[in-house]
C-alpha cells in the first residue's frame, strides 16, 4: 500500500478578498492555527468587506494587510515579487446575484478579468506552487428537485445567471492555464455560508437584522427555492484541508446534503426571535431567475478528511447572537436591507479605524525595533534622513502617498507600519520662497492641510511625528534686538508675516500644538557638508552677485539630522528651535569659504532697501534661543564652530 503524500506547508500565502465574509475566517484561521505561514492578506474594502472582520488577526505577527484592487496588473505582480508569494488562495469577487442582473459588468470586471490578473502575475513570476481558486455551487447551474444525487465535480457548467456565468468564465481561464502554462491549481465551488460578520445582502443576516428591527422579511417568489448551508467555520476548515491536502488539478465541492427552502429558513428565525412566520414573512417579486436548487455531492472533499461539525440549529443561534451583539458593525445598511438591494444603493462602509488599529499593532520601541516612515524623499532633509538610516541601520521607507491625501497616507501607514513618521516635506518655494506669494493655494495644501492631515492620522495611531518647521517665522525686534545675543524662545510667538510661506509656516505650528504625538523642529537656514547642493545655504549665498550681511541662526544638518533620530528614540514632543547655539553673519560665512574653500572668492554686500528691490517677499532675519536643546544635547556645537568642523573642514582645499 502506497502512503499518503506529505501535506502541503506553504511559506507566504497571499488570500485576495480577505475581508470579505468567507476568506476573513479562512484568513483568521490560518493565521492563528500556523504561526509559521506568512499570511498577506489583500482586500480594496468594497462595500461588502471590512477590516473589523481581520480583528482577531491584527496583533499576529505573521499577518500583513495590503488595500489593493486585483485589477490592477502592475501592483499584483509588484506583490507576488516583493512579498516572496508562494501559495494563493483567491476568494476576491463579486458575489451578490441581485447585484449581477443590474450591474453584470463590474462582475466581469472583477470575477474574470481580475482572475486573468492573478493568473498572468503567477505565469511571469513562476513562484506559486499552489492557486486555490474560489468557485461557486451556481456554476453547476439548476439541480432536478427530484433527484437526491449532488453534482459531482465532473459535472457540466451550467450557469444561469450573470454571476454565476463570470464564476464559470473564471474557471476556464484558471484550467487553461493549469493545461497551457502548467500552474498548480486547484478549485473549490461551494454551497451557501452564513455565520458571523456576513454583509446583510444576504438572506440569513439579512432575515435575522430585518427581524431584530421588527419588520416584515421579504422572499423572492413563492419561496420554495432549495439551498443547503454551511456555518462559516466548517468552511474555513474545508479550506484549511484542501490548502494543505488537495490534489494540484482537481476541483473539490464544499458541501452539504442537509438542505432547506427559503420559507424554512424564515420560519426558523421568526421561531428565534418568538414571531409567527404567517404574519412576519413577506412574498416580493422574484428574480428575473431564480434558481429551484443547487446540491452537491461532497464525498470527494470528506475523503481528505473534512466533515461538516455544525448543525444548523446551533449555527443559526450563534449567528442571531452574533448580530444581536455587534448590530451596527456594518454601519448604513439601509440599502443592503431592500428586497433587491442594488451596489449603488448600498453605502460603503469606512474603516480607517480599522486601519489605524492595523497600524498600532506594529513594534513599538528603539533600536532594532525602530522604524522609520520619511516623507520627503525628494527633498534636501528627507533624502539625508534615508542616508543616515542606512549608515545606522535603522529600518526606514519614503512615503508614497502626498500629504493632502488622507487616503494615500492610510495606506503608506499600513505598508510601512512605523514606529515614527519623519515629515521633511513641505513647500520652500521654487526656487526659492517667492514662488509662494504666487502659488497661495498650492501652498496652503501642503503646508498647512497635508501637514495637519499626517498629524491627525497618526495621532489616532499613536505614532510619534517629527515635523521639520521652521524657524523662519520671527524677526529681530525690540526685546530681541540684533547683536543683543536675545534670542527667541519656543514659547514666543511669532512676529514674523513678511512672506507667505511664513505665514503658512507660523499657521501649522500653531494648530499642532493642539497635537501631543508632534515634535516640531524649527530648522533656519540648513548648512550641509554637501557643497554642490543648490539648497545649501552657503552654495547659495556663494552664487549670488550680492548679499546681506546679518547675523542670524542656522542649522548644520551634518550635526542636527542625527540628533532628531535620538529625539524620535527619546520620544520627544513639542516646539523645540533646532540650530546651533549662536549666530554667524553672511560675510562670515563668506570669509571661511574663500579662507578654506577658495581664496580668489571675493563677495559683495547690499543693504535691506536694496535686497527688496530684487526679491518678492522679505526674508526673516533672527535669533533663537538654545538652552532647550543644550540641555538635552550638550555636546551640540556652536554655528561657527559646527560649520568648520562639518563643512568647511571637510572641504578644504589642500
Amino acid at each position: 500500500m502506497s502512503s499518503e503524500p506529505a501535506p502541503y506547508v506553504p511559506k507566504n500565502v497571499l488570500i485576495t478578498g480577505a475581508a470579505g465574509f468567507i476568506p476573513s475566517h479562512v484568513t483568521n484561521r490560518l493565521t492563528k492555527l500556523y504561526p509559521n505561514y506568512r499570511i498577506v492578506a489583500l482586500d480594496k474594502l468594497d462595500y461588502c468587506s471590512s477590516l473589523k472582520n481581520l480583528e482577531p488577526s491584527y496583533s499576529c505577527p505573521n499577518f500583513k494587510f495590503v488595500k489593493a484592487d486585483i485589477t490592477s496588473a502592475d501592483l499584483i505582480n509588484h506583490l507576488l515579487v516583493e512579498e516572496k508569494i508562494d501559495t494563493i488562495m483567491h476568494f476576491a469577487a463579486q458575489t451578490h446575484v441581485d447585484n449581477s442582473f443590474g450591474n453584470s459588468f463590474e462582475f466581469t470586471i472583477n470575477n474574470i478579468y481580475g482572475t486573468h490578473v492573478l493568473l498572468e502575475a503567477c505565469k511571469l513570476t513562476k513562484s506559486i506552487k499552489r492557486f486555490i481558486h474560489v468557485s461557486t455551487d451556481e456554476v453547476y447551474g439548476e439541480t432536478d428537485l427530484e433527484t437526491d444525487i449532488g453534482n459531482p465535480e465532473a459535472s457540466q457548467l451550467l450557469p444561469t445567471n450573470p454571476y454565476s456565468a463570470t464564476k464559470a468564465g473564471a474557471e476556464m481561464l484558471v484550467m487553461a492555464y493549469n493545461r497551457s502554462y502548467g500552474l498548480p491549481t486547484i478549485t473549490t465551488r461551494g454551497n451557501n455560508v452564513y455565520g458571523p460578520n456576513q454583509f446583510p445582502e444576504k438572506l440569513i443576516p439579512k432575515f435575522i437584522i430585518l427581524a431584530m428591527k421588527g419588520e416584515r422579511l421579504p422572499i423572492h417568489g413563492d419561496g420554495t427555492n432549495v439551498r443547503s448551508y454551511l456555518y462559516s467555520a466548517d468552511v474555513a476548515e474545508a479550506f484549511d484541508v484542501i490548502l494543505h491536502k488537495g490534489v494540484i488539478g482537481h476541483v473539490y465541492n464544499i458541501g452539504t446534503k442537509k438542505e432547506r427552502a427559503v420559507l424554512d429558513v424564515a420560519a426558523d428565525i421568526c421561531k428565534l426571535f418568538g414571531k409567527n412566520a404567517q404574519e412576519v414573512i413577506e412574498l416580493v417579486q422574484d428574480r428575473p431567475f431564480n434558481d429551484q436548487r443547487y446540491f452537491l455531492d461532497d464525498q470527494k472533499l470528506k475523503k481528505l478528511g473534512w466533515q461538516e461539525r455544525t448543525t444548523w440549529e446551533a449555527g443559526l443561534r450563534m449567528t442571531l447572537d452574533w448580530y444581536t451583539k455587534n448590530p451596527d458593525w456594518w454601519g448604513d445598511i439601509t440599502g443592503a436591507l431592500h428586497p433587491h438591494p442594488r451596489i449603488s444603493n448600498i453605502v460603503p462602509s469606512h474603516d480607517e479605524g480599522c486601519l489605524l488599529q492595523l497600524v498600532k499593532g506594529s513594534k513599538k520601541g528603539c533600536g532594532s525595533d525602530l522604524k522609520f516612515l520619511i516623507y520627503g524623499k525628494t527633498g534636501w532633509i528627507g533624502g539625508l534622513l534615508g542616508k543616515i538610516c542606512e549608515e545606522r541601520g535603522i529600518a526606514y521607507e519614503y512615503g508614497l502617498g502626498r500629504l493632502q491625501d488622507r487616503s494615500s497616507l492610510m495606506q503608506d501607514m499600513i505598508r510601512v507600519k512605523p514606529t515614527h513618521v519623519f515629515n521633511a516635506a513641505g513647500v520652500t518655494g521654487r526656487p526659492n520662497v517667492d514662488w509662494c506669494e504666487s502659488h497661495k493655494v498650492e501652498t496652503i495644501r501642503t503646508n498647512v492641510a497635508g501637514t495637519l492631515t499626517l498629524a491627525d492620522i497618526c495621532r489616532e495611531a499613536g505614532i510619534l511625528v517629527m515635523n521639520f518647521a521652521t524657524g523662519c517665522i520671527f524677526e529681530y525686534d525690540e526685546r530681541h534686538p540684533l547683536g543683543s545675543g536675545i534670542g527667541f524662545k519656543e514659547e514666543d510667538k511669532p512676529n514674523f508675516r513678511g512672506s507667505f510661506y511664513s505665514k503658512t509656516k507660523a499657521m501649522v505650528e500653531e494648530l499642532l500644538k493642539e497635537y501631543d504625538n508632534v515634535c516640531t523642529l524649527r530648522v533656519r537656514m540648513p548648512i550641509s557638508s554637501d557643497l554642490s547642493n543648490p539648497r545649501n545655504f552657503i552654495t547659495k549665498i556663494t552664487r549670488y552677485d550680492k548679499v546681506v550681511n546679518i547675523p542670524n541662526s542656522m542649522t548644520v544638518l551634518d550635526e542636527l539630522l542625527p540628533i532628531s533620530i535620538e529625539m524620535a528614540k527619546r520620544n520627544c514632543r513639542g516646539i523645540w528651535n533646532f540650530t546651533n547655539p549662536g549666530v554667524v553673519s553672511h560675510n562670515e560665512i563668506l570669509e571661511m569659504y574663500r579662507d578654506y574653500i577658495d581664496p580668489k572668492f571675493k563677495w559683495q554686500n547690499f543693504d535691506l532697501q536694496e535686497q527688496a528691490k530684487v526679491i518678492v517677499a522679505p526674508r526673516s532675519n533672527n535669533e533663537l534661543d538654545m538652552t532647550k536643546l543644550k540641555k538635552d544635547f550638550p555636546e551640540l556645537l556652536s554655528i561657527k564652530d559646527s560649520i568648520i568642523k562639518y563643512v568647511f573642514g571637510p572641504n578644504k582645499k589642500t
